[in-house]
């Protein structure tokens, strides 16, 4: 055993080392997470949908601040009894309408024809198998949410189909038929509905709600999709003795690598460019080798080939 009073004098260190690298570095300045944001959602909230370019922008510019909670708020449970008055919303055929209109309002592509042709039963299905991957690994989780969503609003998927969500779930590298079968199970619900009472602690009715929390469980809460800077402004609240500052945001290379597909209205959000600018600066940060550019409902987008 080695004396821990020896001086190496190959690496110049006294004690007892065990750093190989010469050189390191570290970041001793990075906050202490003092915060729990609870980001309260659905898999088909369109709203939800329509939030994604900034939620997307503000945890990645202010994630080093705040410890992210994803939780299932059980949008629709089933048709028999729900009703939406307040948006018209009687039966699943009242909800194309209600989708066209959250997207051309966001931007963010909604075809909606499911809705006629092939209505989602309940979206608790979709969401059980959420809670099952957030078991495994709570960003497989978040990337399957993701998945799904691409697959229901913009190309117009019934996500809680069995073989479209099998598919989803090969797709962030898990095994489809393996999760979707766990996901019948009663631990499933029974998780799915510690989220539902977690919600409720939190006062959240609509989605997407948004709840920032301290240590002391005094917070902001955020209804409804809103500017990004809705979404600083409670953070700073919630530390009023600091001086928040964004993260140097990754490279459009990086973050299509990290995301596989973007849709202009994220790109716009995420780099604070102009409808106009995107082709341009899409040709500027990637190589033609690198992405395909295809469009979808009036609205391109870019998926990463390969």
């Amino acid at each position: 055993m080695k004396n821990n009073m020896m001086c190496d004098l190959e690496t110049g260190v006294c004690g007892p080392g065990g750093d190989d690298e010469v050189m390191q570095f570290i970041d001793l300045s990075a906050p202490k997470k003092t915060i729990d944001l609870y980001y309260i959602t659905d898999p088909i909230c369109s709203h939800c949908w329509a939030l994604e370019p900034v939620f997307r922008k503000f945890t990645e510019q202010y994630g080093q601040y705040f410890n992210t909670h994803t939780l299932m708020g059980g949008l629709l449970e089933k048709w028999d009894g729900f009703a939406d008055v307040a948006n018209g919303i009687n039966g699943p055929a009242d909800v194309a309408d209600h989708w066209r209109e959250v997207g051309e309002h966001s931007r963010m592509p909604i075809d909606g024809t499911v809705w006629l042709t092939n209505p989602i039963e309940s979206s608790f299905i979709p969401s059980r198998v959420f809670k099952v991957i957030h078991k495994q690994n709570p960003d497989l989780a978040n990337a399957f949410l993701r998945r799904a969503r691409e697959a229901l609003f913009a190309f117009n998927q019934n996500i809680a189909q069995d073989d479209t969500m099998i598919d989803l779930v090969n797709q962030v590298g898990l095994n489809g038929e393996e999760i979707i079968k766990q996901s019948k199970l009663p631990e499933a619900d029974t998780s799915l509905h510690e989220d539902f009472q977690l919600v409720r602690q939190l006062g959240a009715r609509g989605f997407p709600t948004i709840v920032l929390l301290n240590e002391e469980k005094k917070g902001v809460k955020i209804v409804g999709a809103r500017a990004l800077e809705h979404y600083i402004s409670a953070l700073q609240q919630m530390l009023p003795s600091e001086n928040i500052t964004p993260k140097q945001q990754p490279n459009l290379q990086t973050l299509l690598k990290q995301e596989k597909l973007l849709f202009s209205r994220e790109i716009e959000e995420f780099y604070s460019i102009e409808q106009n600018d995107v082709k341009a600066f899409i040709n500027n940060q990637l190589s033609t080798a690198d992405y395909e550019m295809k469009e979808i409902l009036g609205e391109q987008y870019i998926t990463m080939i390969g």
